[in-house]
């Protein structure tokens, strides 16, 4: 098939001109595709699940019988090994599971005026 010549440089007007729009798009524009997507969407939830737990932490930290105890215990550990000594106390542990979370320890932590 022959292409009229006038056509060719439209065409590579076009290619180009999608080429460009793709890269500012992705790049300012803030497209993402939808793995990127995903991510952020699972990010943003596992954040909120975290915020709303850290209530339930904090009543059964103000509830627990042997809090002050445990709370001293806690103040003893070094900075970085207080997460891990508030998972031993069993405030991270919610209802309806059995192992403690690591993100709401961290979270319940820095509510915990220590």
């Amino acid at each position: 098939m022959n292409t009229p010549e006038w056509l060719k440089p439209g065409i590579y007007g076009a290619v180009i001109g999608a080429v460009f729009v793709g890269v500012v798009g992705f790049t300012w524009g803030g497209w993402v595709t939808g793995g990127t997507s995903n991510d952020r969407a699972v990010a943003m939830s596992r954040n909120d699940v975290v915020a709303s737990m850290v209530p339930v932490c904090l009543d059964m930290a103000r509830s627990d019988p042997a809090r002050v105890d445990k709370l001293a215990t806690i103040r003893a550990a070094s900075t970085y090994q207080r997460r891990d000594a508030l998972m031993t106390a069993g405030w991270a542990t919610m209802p309806g599971t059995d192992a403690p979370d690591r993100d709401i320890a961290q979270a319940c932590l820095k509510e915990l005026e220590l």
